[in-house]
């Protein structure tokens, strides 16, 4: 990962908005000092093209033959690395996670060319806990693929990372959060 585009990507957040400090209750009901809406730069032209260039070498160095992340938050990233990494001449597709099982036709949870055996990245645009990432990963893993590494724009610190290396993954993410509850791109 270039460290000038984490950089980019990070200015751009707080250009775009996606990136605000004050005091922001969250969904788990918890207070925080900041708030990062991933979608504000990922829908964002210039913020996409960004996404797509800064996991694409990590995604190629993974070896990995798809990109993987739930719905909602990771399509449009998915879809970044996925055209970046055409553009690149390696073509990666990529593979949306339901957050349930369609109740209807085939019943899928992974929507995409997934196949058994695959190697995959899985990607999100916050980890804050976990739980969507964790729970791609069992998916992408339960169609018999292997999850060869977790990727995130912002790690939060809030645990999730720690549950996903405790797993055994490897996570990788372009921003953290500092100990004065500051976002920087993180060191890599």
């Amino acid at each position: 990962m270039s460290m000038s585009e984490a950089q980019r990507l990070l200015e751009l957040s707080e250009r775009l908005g996606a990136l605000q400090y004050g005091e922001f209750t969250l969904s788990s009901g918890s207070v925080s000092h900041y708030y990062f809406d991933g979608r504000l730069v990922t829908l964002d032209a210039e913020g996409a093209y960004l996404v797509g260039r800064a996991f694409g070498p990590i995604v190629r160095a993974s070896r990995a033959e798809a990109i993987a992340g739930p719905a909602l938050a990771a399509v449009p990233m998915i879809a970044a690395i996925s055209v970046a990494s055409y553009l690149e001449g390696s073509p990666i597709p990529g593979l949306i996670v339901r957050s349930e099982r369609k109740q209807h036709g085939t019943g899928k949870l992974i929507e995409g060319s997934v196949r058994e055996g695959m190697s995959v990245a899985v990607v999100d645009d916050s980890c804050s806990q976990g739980g969507s990432l964790l729970h791609a990963i069992d998916a992408v893993e339960e169609a018999g693929c292997r999850v060869v590494k977790v990727m995130c724009i912002l790690d939060r610190n809030e645990g999730g990372s720690r549950a996903i290396r405790e797993r055994g993954y490897d996570l990788v993410s372009l921003f953290e959060v500092d100990d004065r509850g500051r976002i920087r791109a993180a060191r890599s």
